[in-house]
């Protein structure tokens, strides 16, 4: 992961909605119904909030007939990890 990858990452993860929405994807799958329906917000504001985190890396989407299923992608949690540790850590 590179430092622009990096602030993309945590540019999503900023937002507290967001940053909750990653937390929910931790339990697994998500249909975007169920998430709307958490934070009782439309499906527009939804799918802005979804693109930001898709665009990052952090979520994949499947689209299952009609609706869209969101899940965390584990390899770029772990690439966020591993930056961490290399940039952050002490020595």
């Amino acid at each position: 992961m590179d430092k622009k990858q990096f602030l993309e990452c945590m540019k999503a993860l900023g937002d507290p909605t967001r940053l909750e929405i990653v937390e929910m994807l931790r339990e697994g799958e998500l249909c975007a119904c169920k998430i709307a329906e958490h934070f009782s917000m439309t499906q527009p504001t939804l799918s802005y909030h979804m693109k930001q985190l898709a665009d990052a890396g952090l979520v994949s989407v499947r689209k299952d007939w009609k609706w869209s299923r969101y899940s965390l992608d584990f390899r770029m949690i772990g690439e966020l990890q591993e930056y961490f540790k290399d940039h952050f850590s002490e020595v």
